[in-house]
């Protein structure tokens, strides 16, 4: 599992590579718990790149609800069948009702399409933003793996897909939803690690400058930021020095591309207090 991750692009330790072959091998879902920007998300694709698979993304926010996760009717088109049918003259009602809750007027979410879709990859993102109802719900489907729609009957899986969620920890999620997962905390790598990702994912870069940015990047992780930068800002750190030309960099351009590593005014501030020269002359 490990080797298949690492072929994508993916770099895993190993922890992560044994959570992920149990995953497939016991079908249970992987719980990834962690700071923004560590690789969280980035797992469901590698994933689905192993398997062959596509990606069924639902992205959780405060207020999402069953009708927004799962399915919805179609009234627009539901209404005009409607009128159309009254225009040549059908008016039982049963009959009525049979044409408009067909399969065809059914607008199927990310849940029920990760039901049809199987195999896949299921990714619930930053479940943490979700309420406490909607974890309740989440929780029965992922039991079951299947789901009833009224007018049309149950819909199960005919193989359960992979199912990754992801949660930022903005607040805590229930034990009965991690119960039912395999968990993995995603740390910040080390100084090693996130510069063999920076280089897997950017080849075209100078060594030299993913070094230097890698050592910046884990310098700033030291201090007390508000949001500290994840692997996802150190790539993008790199992408946009190399966008401007540049194969190393020095305190004075690092210092004036910060705002593609840091995104809060105070830890920008508090970034241009420190000796990035002396970081740099520490790679050297």
């Amino acid at each position: 599992m490990r080797a298949a991750l690492e072929e994508t692009g993916y770099l895993v330790d190993e922890g992560l590579a044994i959570a992920c072959f149990l995953a497939l091998r016991l079908r249970r879902p992987v719980f990834c718990e962690g700071d923004a920007g560590t690789g969280k998300t980035a797992l469901a694709s590698a994933l689905a790149e192993v398997l062959d698979a596509p990606v069924v993304r639902l992205q959780c926010h405060e207020g999402i609800d069953a009708s927004q996760a799962l399915y919805d009717w179609d009234f627009p088109r539901q209404l005009l069948r409607l009128r159309a049918s009254e225009a040549v003259g059908v008016t039982d009602p049963e009959k009525l009702e049979g044409a408009l809750y067909d399969r065809r007027y059914l607008l199927a979410r990310p849940l029920l399409r990760a039901l049809e879709s199987a195999p896949c990859v299921l990714l619930v993102d930053e479940i943490d933003r979700a309420d406490d109802e909607f974890e309740a719900f989440l929780l029965e489907l992922l039991s079951d793996f299947a789901v009833t729609i009224p007018e049309l009957g149950t819909v199960r899986a005919e193989e359960p897909p992979l199912v990754v969620l992801t949660s930022n920890r903005t607040r805590e999620v229930h034990d009965a939803l991690k119960r039912r997962c395999l968990y993995h905390w995603f740390d910040h790598p080390d100084f090693g690690r996130e510069l063999a990702i920076v280089r897997r994912r950017l080849p075209e870069v100078t060594a030299r400058l993913a070094e230097q940015v890698t050592a910046l990047v884990q310098e700033l992780r030291r201090q007390d930021l508000v949001k500290p930068p994840g692997v996802a800002e150190t790539i993008d750190w790199v992408r946009a020095l190399d966008a401007l030309g540049a194969s190393e960099v020095d305190a004075s351009l690092a210092t004036a591309t910060l705002g593609s590593v840091l995104k809060y005014r105070e830890d920008a501030e508090r970034a241009r207090g420190l000796d990035f020269a002396a970081v740099l002359a520490g790679r050297g």
